[in-house]
């Protein structure tokens, strides 16, 4: 038995308390500002559909319709994989997983539009009627995991008819059930952080009318000006208005097509891989890192329509740009023709299908202390543990193949994805 090491010390236990009250104030800031990711499902994509045109079977259809166009487009794995460039080991299990999504969950959020793609002549009467299909659609099980509304925004020319949309949209829910759990609410064109603080202020009224619990009702922010980016004083908006919405805020959307024009940046180029896209979401990704907010990355308006030499085009564009996405971790994009949704799939399920065996030892290696050519650490086992909840959350991965390759549970992923920040800032030994 060893020799056991005197430890000795000069400061007094006072100075360490000392230390500690100095920083209290700091400490219950970086609890309330960065709380960390939420732990709930995030989803892949979000879908846009005018008020005036979504009905019951909406879900179904973009389902059918994407189907349909794998059958005529790419009949067979081999097919589809050609025009994706997908590897040979990964084409039948994509092209099949693909098919089965479209089949059991073509959408996994849903966004009735009240906004830009609104062309109805009653808002009143559409906003009530998707209230009512929306609290039938979850009654019968047959909604999208997320379902919700854009209004329009806080604007002095369209801030009265935003308020009552929400308001009438809110009530039918009310009247026909409740407010469902996949409820999501999102505030487009949102230039100032006051803006954000109106919003939060219409909220709360809502709830004290019907007593709702405070802070019951969230909703998403669209970034679509310049200004909400870069302040007129230099600052970044968007951190200020992550702060403004009081802990309601649950992502940040980013409108590319918008917020593109605002810049100047001429149609053709309008993209969502342009230099000012990167830089806006740069941006956002930072202001949002730790607050628990999400951040989602726009779409293409290039629509897979028409002769098949076009619709594998682009195909090929939007399964590139959901693939660049992914990969600046940016896990979330829009949908705005059911012609994407098979290549929006196809591009997340061969994200982690590729990265999945690499990730799950890696996990197993560090929950067991094993050793390996990679040397984690707690944030890092974070990183990976979150990348297989990802991949089971939207149909990637099967929870029974991530258990037998890393030997965890769901409850071991979600405490490695969700630690305490000791455990973060802590160096791994």
């Amino acid at each position: 038995m060893g020799q056991q090491e005197k430890v000795s010390t000069s400061l007094a236990g006072a100075v360490s308390e000392g230390i500690s009250a100095s920083l209290a104030t700091v400490d219950a800031e970086l609890d309330r500002r960065y709380p960390g990711d939420p732990g709930t499902r995030q989803p892949v994509h979000t879908v846009y559909v005018p008020g005036n045109v979504f009905d019951a079977g909406t879900v179904r259809s973009w389902g059918d319709q994407a189907l349909a166009a794998l059958d005529e487009h790419a009949p067979d794995a081999a097919s589809f994989a050609a025009v994706l460039g997908l590897s040979d080991d990964l084409a039948e299990d994509v092209y099949g997983r693909v098919r089965a999504k479209l089949e059991r969950e073509p959408i996994e959020d849903l966004r009735v539009d009240f906004e830009d793609g609104y062309g109805g002549d009653d808002e009143d009467r559409d906003a009530a009627r998707a209230a009512r299909l929306i609290s039938e659609a979850y009654e019968k099980g047959t909604a999208a995991p997320y379902t919700g509304i854009r209004t329009k925004c806080m604007e002095a020319a369209v801030r009265d008819r935003g308020i009552r949309t929400t308001d009438v949209f809110l009530t039918g829910l009310l009247e026909h059930g409740g407010l469902p759990e996949g409820l999501v609410l999102t505030l487009p064109k949102v230039t100032y952080p006051e803006q954000v603080t109106a919003f939060v202020r219409l909220l709360e009224a809502f709830e004290k009318a019907h007593g709702l619990d405070a802070g019951r009702l969230g909703f998403e922010i669209q970034i679509e000006t310049s200004q909400a980016i870069l302040a007129a004083d230099g600052t970044a908006a968007v951190a200020r208005m992550i702060g403004a919405a009081e802990g309601r805020a649950t992502g940040l959307h980013y409108g590319t097509f918008d917020y593109s024009a605002c810049l100047g940046v001429s149609a053709a180029y309008q993209a969502s891989d342009h230099p000012a896209a990167d830089h806006a979401k740069a941006i956002m990704q930072v202001a949002a890192a730790g607050t628990g907010v999400r951040v989602s990355d726009g779409s293409t308006n290039v629509l897979p329509v028409g002769p098949t030499a076009h619709v594998h085009e682009a195909w090929r564009l939007h399964y590139g740009l959901t693939r660049r996405a992914l990969a600046r971790a940016y896990y979330q994009g829009w949908d705005m023709h059911p012609g994407h949704i098979p290549t929006r799939y196809a591009a997340v399920f061969a994200f982690y299908r590729e990265g999945f065996e690499t990730a799950a030892k890696r996990l197993s290696a560090y929950a067991n202390h094993a050793g390996g050519d990679v040397m984690d650490e707690p944030a890092t086992a974070k990183a990976l543990s979150s990348y297989l909840l990802r991949g089971i959350d939207c149909g990637a991965l099967d929870t029974a193949e991530v258990d037998a390759l890393t030997g965890l549970t769901r409850a071991d992923l979600d405490r490695f994805a969700a630690p305490r920040r000791g455990d973060l800032t802590a160096s791994a030994e």
